[in-house]
């Protein structure tokens, strides 16, 4: 059984996270983290989450949750899911790594803490994202230099970070594929006499309403025709069980950063 540690054990991920846990055999809760003045803390963590109890207490002590734990899915803010991967390297755990918003030093640092314990680290564990991403790529290799790129997604109104880390990867994605330089080339904003469209830019544009759990479309427009190749999450249960599939490979590799194409391959190489 891969025992886990969820941090933000309180929040909407973390308890897709735990609610999911509680599903599969192959895995247990053994640590729920919450921040000190949480009003959660000292709960149940399968209660908190509307299941029946697990004996696991919410606690603000990252040693106390980590302590027993094969690997730690982390969804919270960069600053904290840095400080979170300190405690890692202490415990010697593995971590599964889906908080975005991350700066460029920030990710090289996440490389080298990577260098002594396995990380997981994706903007989005589903695994229809993950196919999109590959589609996308096949997609802008083959037509991507001819037609205009767009990438459209949205999320519910609580969402911190913009653009979302998952756009912002296929983003890269389709850049990588044309042989674009994505700093260069992204457009996040448009108002006011702009001018013409650049026929290098890639365009991406950011929605926050509701509780829309995620939608991502790409649009690829050419004279007389356009293709779009979109993925809605309906829940979040879908990126909660692609964190458990993360967290049973990630227990088993060395010392490295990993992503979610990494957790796929070897789940298609099982099956």
């Amino acid at each position: 059984m891969t025992k886990i540690a969820v941090t933000g054990a309180a929040g909407r991920m973390g308890k897709a996270i735990i609610n999911a846990t509680m599903t599969v055999p192959e895995a247990g809760i053994s640590g729920a983290l919450e921040r000190a003045d949480s009003p959660f803390i000292g709960k149940d963590a399968g209660e908190n989450a509307g299941r029946e109890k697990v004996g696991v207490k919410i606690t603000s002590s990252a040693d106390k949750a980590f302590k027993d734990a094969d690997a730690i899915i982390d969804f919270t803010m960069p600053e904290a899911s840095l400080e979170f991967l300190t405690y890692a390297v202490k415990h010697k755990k593995a971590v599964v790594l889906g908080t975005t918003g991350f700066s460029h030093h920030q990710r090289e640092e996440i490389k080298e803490i990577s260098q002594k314990i396995p990380v997981v680290m994706a903007p989005n564990m589903s695994v229809g994202v993950n196919l999109l991403l590959k589609l996308v790529h096949d997609a802008a290799a083959a037509i991507g230099r001819d037609y205009d790129i767009e990438i459209i997604e949205a999320h519910h109104r609580h969402k911190k970070d913009a653009p979302s880390g998952t756009a912002i990867r296929i983003a890269e994605v389709i850049a990588d594929a044309v042989g674009r330089d994505l700093d260069k080339v992204a457009v996040y904003e448009r108002k006011g006499i702009i001018g013409e469209r650049r026929h290098d830019e890639i365009g991406i544009q950011t929605i926050r309403a509701g509780d829309i759990v995620g939608d991502h479309t790409v649009i690829f427009a050419g004279p007389s025709e356009r293709l779009e190749l979109t993925h809605r999450a309906h829940s979040r249960e879908a990126f909660a069980q692609g964190c458990l599939r993360a967290a049973q490979f990630v227990v088993r590799q060395k010392p490295g950063l990993y992503d979610m194409s990494h957790v796929l391959k070897e789940v298609t190489r099982d099956t």
